[in-house]
């Protein structure tokens, strides 16, 4: 089981991503936008394909161009460094899709 991050060091780790914000101290969620509702359900589609291989599922909505991710690690019971890397490889697989 991976280890929880300590409380003290969470905000200081989720600012140094992109724009993804700590919520209730135990997730982080971002926003996606895209320029029309394809783009946005190919990059579910590329999430959905990565999560699945690490087996670490984040939270996803589909708001027509708006795509909002959030993670935790239940087994852990709060923000683990595996919740840090699969935002970093969100953010990847975005950057592909709207270039």
């Amino acid at each position: 089981m991976a280890e929880r991050i300590p409380e003290g060091e969470k905000q200081d780790r989720v600012d140094q991503l992109d724009n993804w914000k700590l919520e209730d101290g135990k997730f982080i969620v971002k926003r996606y936008r895209f320029g029309e509702f394809l783009k946005g359900i190919e990059f579910v589609d590329q999430v959905a394909a990565y999560s699945e291989d690490i087996q670490h599922h984040p939270f996803i909505s589909i708001d027509y161009k708006m795509v909002t991710m959030k993670l935790t690690s239940w087994n852990a019971k709060g923000l683990t460094d595996l919740d840090l890397s699969c935002a970093e490889k969100y953010d990847e697989l975005y950057k592909v899709i709207t270039d």
